[in-house]
C-alpha cells in the first residue's frame, strides 16, 4: 500500500482510521474484561493445584537426589546447595501462585484484545464475525494449555533433570566442589553488589524514564502523521496506535525490568570473587556493572555514548578489545535515526522465527520422517507403545527420532553449503539473523552449528552417514543397533568413536529440547499420529493378505516354527535426501524390501 502524500492527505488518513481503531480497541477491551476473570481463575487454580500438590514430593526428591545420589557434587557443595534450595522451596509455592495470578490476568486481558485486531487483517473473510468470536474460545483453550504445560514441566521435565543429576558420572572422575576459603568474601561482595546496583540502577532508570517516554511518543507520532515506520502498512495501524496508548506502560515495564535486573547484575559480583579468587576484582565489577548498564541504556535511547561511571577491569585475563558500542551487538537500531523508506513494504520476504515455530517445524519433520521409518520397519509397534508409557525402550521415539531429524537437517545444510540450518522444505534457513531473539535459543543453535562444522570436517561417505543416522536413531536400544543389517560400522575405530561422540551430543541436545514446556504436549501428539499411521499400515497389510487366498493357504500349510520372513531393507532408504528433491515426492517412492521365506 502506498502511503498518502502531503500533510492534508496524511491528516485525512489519520482521521479516517481513528474511529475504526477506537472501535476495535473498545471491543477488544470488553472481551478482555469479560474473559479475564475466567482465564485468571483457570490458570491460577490449575497451576496452584499442581504446584502445591507436588510440592512435598518435589522437596523430598530434590533433597534425596542432591544429598545422597548426586555423584557430580562434592559433600561441601551438597551442604551449601541444600541450604540454598531450602529457601527456594519455601518461596516456590508463593512465587508460583502470584505469577499464575498475574500471568493469567495479563493473558486473559491481552489475548482477546490482540485477537480482535488480528481479525481484521488483510485476507480475512467475514471480518465482523471474527471480530466478535476471535479471542474468546481460543483464549480459554490457551489458558488450559498453559496449565497442561505447567503439569508437563512438574511431572516430566523436573524428574528428567533429577534423573540426569542422579545417574551422570563426574567429569574426569572428580566431583564439583566448593572452595570454602573464598566463600565468605564472595557472599559479602555479592550482597554489597546487590545493594549498590539496586540503588544506583534504580535511580538511573527513573532518571532516564521521562526521556524514554517523550522520545518514544515523538517517534511514534511522527510516524503516525507521516505514515512511516510501523504505520506504513494498513494492517499495522491498529497495533501502532495501541503502542502510542500503551507506551507509558512500556516505559514503566522497562524501569521495573531494570530494577529486577539489578538484583542479578549486582549479585554476580560474588561469582566474580569466587572465579577470580579476588575480593578486589569483585569490587571492580560492581563499579563496572554500573557503567555497562549506563552505556547499554544510552544506546537503547539514542543518547550520547559513554558513561559517567568508570569501567575498571574485573578479570585477571585481559578481555578482547571492545568495538564501539555503536557497532556492537547491543548498539542502537538504525531505525531510530533513519525511519524505513516508504517504498519498503513490511510484506517483504523476511522471516523471523520464534522458538515455538521451530518446535512445530521439528515435530512436523518428526511426523514426516516417522511415517517413512514406520513404512521401512525401523520404528516398531513396541517403540510406539513404550513411548506412550515412558518405558526404557521409548528413547527410540522420544530421543532418537527428533535427533535423527536434526541430523538430516544438518546433513542437508552441509550439502547445500548453507551458513545456517535448512529446515525440511529446503527453502527456509535458520541463521544468526532470523533466529529467535532470546539467549535461551543459543543453548540449542550454537551447539548444533558446532556439530554441523564437525560433521562437515569429517567429510563422511554415504555409508558413514547411514551408520551415523542409524546410530542416532537406535542408540537408545543397543541390541537392535548391533543386530541391525542395515549398515556396517566403519572399519576405523577412531572414526567409530568420532561418530559415537557426535551421536551422543545430538541426543543430549534433543533430550534438553524435550524438557521445554511445550515439547511434551507436541510429543504426545506425535506419538498419537504415529500410532494412527501404524494402524493404517497394519490394516492395509491385513487387507492385502486377505485378498490373496493363494498366499494364505501356502502359509497355513507351513508349520509356524519353520516359516518366517527376514526383511532386508535397502541402504538407500536410510540415505540422506538431497536438497533438490521435493520431500513430498520422496514419500511416494517405494521402499526397497525383499521378503525371504525360510522353509
Amino acid at each position: 500500500m502506498e502511503s498518502p502524500k502531503g500533510l492534508w492527505a496524511s491528516l485525512w488518513n489519520l482521521i479516517r482510521f481513528l474511529p475504526f481503531f477506537i472501535g476495535l480497541l473498545l471491543l477488544g477491551i470488553i472481551k478482555g474484561v469479560i474473559l479475564c476473570p475466567l482465564i485468571c481463575l483457570i490458570i491460577t487454580i490449575g497451576n496452584s493445584a499442581i504446584i502445591i500438590g507436588l510440592w512435598l514430593a518435589h522437596s523430598i526428591w530434590t533433597y534425596y537426589c542432591i544429598a545422597s545420589r548426586a555423584k557430580q557434587i562434592g559433600p561441601i557443595l551438597k551442604l551449601v546447595l541444600c541450604i540454598c534450595i531450602s529457601a527456594l522451596l519455601v518461596c516456590w509455592p508463593l512465587v508460583a501462585i502470584v505469577g499464575s495470578i498475574l500471568g493469567g490476568a495479563g493473558y486473559g486481558l491481552l489475548a482477546p484484545l490482540m485477537a480482535t485486531f488480528e481479525a481484521v487483517g488483510e485476507g480475512k473473510t467475514d471480518k465482523f464475525f471474527h471480530c466478535i468470536y476471535d479471542g474468546t474460545w481460543s483464549t480459554v483453550k490457551g489458558g488450559i494449555t498453559v496449565v497442561r504445560d505447567v503439569m508437563d514441566v512438574c511431572f516430566y521435565s523436573y524428574f528428567s533433570v533429577m534423573d540426569d543429576l542422579r545417574n551422570q558420572e563426574p567429569p574426569n572422575g572428580k566431583p564439583y566442589e566448593i572452595r570454602l576459603l573464598h566463600l565468605p568474601g564472595a557472599v559479602l561482595v555479592g550482597v554489597l553488589g546487590f545493594m549498590v546496583d539496586f540503588l544506583v540502577i534504580t535511580c538511573v532508570a527513573v532518571f532516564k524514564s521521562p526521556y524514554m517516554l517523550f522520545k518514544g511518543w515523538h517517534r511514534l507520532f511522527h510516524d503516525l502523521i507521516g505514515r512511516e515506520g510501523p504505520f506504513l502498512e494498513t494492517i499495522c495501524v491498529p497495533f501502532a496506535g495501541l503502542a502510542i496508548l500503551l507506551w507509558p506502560v512500556v516505559v514503566v515495564s522497562a524501569v521495573l525490568g531494570s530494577v529486577v535486573s539489578s538484583f542479578f547484575l549486582g549479585a554476580y559480583a560474588g561469582v566474580i570473587v569466587y572465579q577470580e579468587s579476588s575480593v578486589w576484582l569483585g569490587l571492580c565489577y560492581i563499579i563496572s556493572s554500573l557503567a555497562m548498564f549506563d552505556e547499554y541504556s544510552n544506546d537503547m535511547l539514542d543518547m550520547p555514548e559513554g558513561s559517567c561511571f568508570p569501567r575498571p577491569q574485573y578479570r585477571k585475563k585481559s578481555p578482547p578489545k571492545r568495538t564501539s558500542s555503536r557497532t556492537s551487538s547491543f548498539s542502537r537500531p538504525n531505525s531510530f535515526r533513519n525511519p524505513p523508506s516508504r517504498s519498503v513494504s513490511l510484506k517483504s520476504h523476511i522471516i523471523d522465527f520464534n522458538l515455538f515455530e521451530l518446535l512445530d517445524s521439528l515435530f512436523l519433520d518428526c511426523k514426516h520422517q516417522g511415517e517413512v521409518l514406520i513404512a521401512e520397519g525401523l520404528i516398531t509397534p513396541k517403540d510406539i507403545e513404550d513411548s506412550k508409557f515412558r518405558k526404557d525402550g521409548s528413547r527410540v521415539i522420544s530421543v532418537g527420532l527428533p535427533a535423527y531429524c536434526i541430523l538430516q537437517a544438518l546433513l542437508r545444510s552441509i550439502k547445500a553449503n548453507s551458513e545456517g540450518i535448512l529446515l525440511r522444505d529446503s527453502n527456509t534457513e535458520i541463521t544468526s539473523m532470523n533466529r529467535p531473539k532470546d539467549a535461551f535459543y543459543d543453548w540449542f543453535l550454537n551447539p548444533l552449528l558446532v556439530i554441523k562444522e564437525q560433521i562437515k570436517a569429517h567429510n563422511l561417505t554415504d555409508d558413514e552417514e547411514n551408520y551415523l543416522s542409524s546410530l542416532v536413531l537406535l542408540s537408545g536400544n543397543p541390541e537392535r543397533l548391533n543386530n541391525s543389517t542395515l549398515v556396517s560400522p566403519p572399519e576405523s575405530e577412531r572414526k567409530r568413536a568420532e561418530l559415537d561422540g557426535i551421536a551422543r551430543r545430538l541426543q543430549g541436545i534433543t533430550k534438553s529440547i524435550s524438557r521445554y514446556p511445550t515439547s511434551k504436549r507436541r510429543f504426545d501428539s506425535l506419538v498419537k499420529s504415529l500410532s494412527e499411521e501404524l494402524a493404517k499400515k497394519n490394516s492395509g497389510s491385513q487387507s492385502t493378505n486377505g485378498g490373496s487366498s493363494q498366499s494364505t493357504k501356502r502359509s497355513q500349510s507351513v508349520p509356524r516354527s519353520r516359516s518366517g520372513f527376514i526383511r532386508i531393507f535397502s541402504q538407500k532408504s536410510f540415505r540422506n535426501r538431497t536438497d533438490n528433491q521435493d520431500p513430498d515426492k520422496e514419500d511416494n517412492q517405494p521402499v526397497v524390501v525383499k521378503d525371504i521365506e525360510i522353509a
